[in-house]
């Protein structure tokens, strides 16, 4: 006996208009904007994460796990060059940008987004020689738009906090079902599969233990572009909870209006955004004193922060997720970058003096504002017993405080040329930023984005 599946709920109904039907131009020219910056940012975070370790393992399982079969549905894997299934070449990617944590994220989901639908965008693309970059944007801004809402609605309805995998699966099926032209039939399957079969993977877990499953996102991207396929060839899995459920439906409330791609932010750091108030703290007291004559250093933020691994860390995972090794090497070099957070930037000393000198303490102040505020303050304690103090201090690079295009390209540029090489990393560059301005062809882009470095 088969049974019946529920009907489309009004609200999948609005979600599936609005992910397949809108068109590119009924989206703000501004958040088509908005997606090409978050889109260059994404890539320069995959670019400089494709000599890291993770990356090269994820790559050498793609392709040994989930290697080309059908040629139409299958991908380059980013910067390596290899085919791969359309999920395994999702998988690579998001799994090496996942483990250098300097990509876009959204203080509501306490998650990220463009982890798992860029990688999915580029893998996509491959069959799609003909998508003009308009369509790609609005392509993404879809991914961004559902993956959002879908976690808050996640979020909001279970007791665990589980890792942006969980969710943002769902975001890459609204990409695939909108460039690979799915029935709204087919997409309601492919949220449910996608929901269904994703990661609800621990996210404290890893920040106890930092390892290479960081964010569960390379499983999101896998899970993702599994889901759509399996749902364009006639698998079932409808109804998704965290759209059609009743207690989810207020969160789609705004699907429209707010654009929820316009409020990401954009790191500084490739370090969990969770250290980034006192990072940015430590940034502004560094001008005032020597870092060789500190005494103590006191951070005060939010209780997931200070939860953060604790002492001074033997991997670059543990760099990633570590808050006082975090401030300590602002206070120390005035910036952190790739080479502070792996190699010899694990072992130095001037660094380790400083950790040995924290001390963590959650504020009740800074806890009410979590997770739609980063909040920190930061106290120094100086050998000659002058202390310096932050005040309250927000992290940069969200709708409080945001970047420009500029900052970000600077950035992209810093990330990517020592890997890709100045002339390479510019021509990607110029290539994003036109997806945005003119109605270029999206393979300007995918051409410079397969070769290895």
């Amino acid at each position: 006996m088969t049974l019946a599946i529920p009907a489309p709920s009004p609200v999948f109904q609005r979600i599936a208009r609005f992910t397949l039907d809108q068109s590119a131009r009924d989206i703000p020219e501004a958040t088509r904007a908005r997606a090409a910056l978050l889109l260059l940012d994404t890539l320069g975070i995959c670019a400089a994460a494709a000599p890291m370790e993770a990356g090269r393992i994820a790559r050498n399982i793609a392709v040994a796990l989930y290697g080309a079969g059908t040629p139409d549905l299958s991908a380059p894997i980013l910067f390596d060059g290899r085919r791969a299934s359309l999920a395994g070449a999702g998988f690579a990617a998001a799994s090496q940008i996942d483990n250098l944590d300097g990509h876009d994220g959204y203080n509501p989901t306490k998650g990220h987004i463009g982890v798992a639908v860029v990688p999915a965008l580029a893998a996509l693309a491959q069959a799609r020689p003909d998508l003009r970059g308009t369509d790609a944007l609005a392509a993404l801004v879809m991914s961004y738009e559902v993956a959002g809402r879908a976690a808050i609605a996640l979020h909001a309805t279970v007791s665990d906090y589980h890792t942006s995998g969980a969710w943002n699966g769902l975001g890459v099926v609204a990409l695939a079902a909108r460039l690979r032209g799915h029935s709204a039939d087919q997409l309601r399957h492919g949220f449910g599969i996608a929901e269904y079969h994703g990661p609800r993977s621990q996210m404290m877990r890893e920040i106890a233990n930092p390892t290479m499953l960081h964010d569960g996102s390379g499983m999101g991207a896998l899970v993702g572009l599994s889901a759509a396929i399996m749902a364009e060839q006639g698998f079932t899995g409808a109804p998704a909870i965290t759209l059609e459920g009743e207690e989810a439906a207020p969160h789609w409330d705004d699907l429209g209006t707010l654009w929820q791609t316009d409020l990401q932010y954009i790191k500084p750091y490739p370090i969990c955004r969770w250290a980034h108030a006192p990072i940015d703290a430590a940034q502004m007291l560094r001008p005032e004193l020597d870092p060789t004559g500190i005494s103590a250093i006191r951070i005060r933020s939010f209780a997931n922060a200070v939860a953060l691994f604790p002492g001074m860390p033997e991997t670059t995972s543990q760099a990633q997720y570590s808050l006082p090794f975090a401030v300590a090497t602002m206070l120390v070099h005035g910036e952190i970058g790739v080479p502070h957070i792996s190699g010899a930037g694990l072992r130095d000393p001037d660094v380790a003096r400083l950790v040995a000198r924290m001390q963590l303490e959650v504020a009740p102040e800074h806890e009410a504002r979590f997770p739609e505020g980063r909040w920190a303050d930061l106290s120094i304690t100086l050998e000659d017993g002058e202390v310096l103090q932050s005040g309250e201090v927000h992290a940069r690079g969200g709708p409080e405080h945001p970047f420009s295009e500029a900052d970000i390209c600077a950035k992209f540029m810093g990330l990517a040329a020592p890997v890709l090489g100045d002339a390479r990393a510019g021509a990607i560059r110029d290539a994003t930023l036109a997806l945005a301005r003119e109605d270029a062809p999206f393979s300007t882009l995918t051409d410079l984005l397969t070769d290895p470095p």
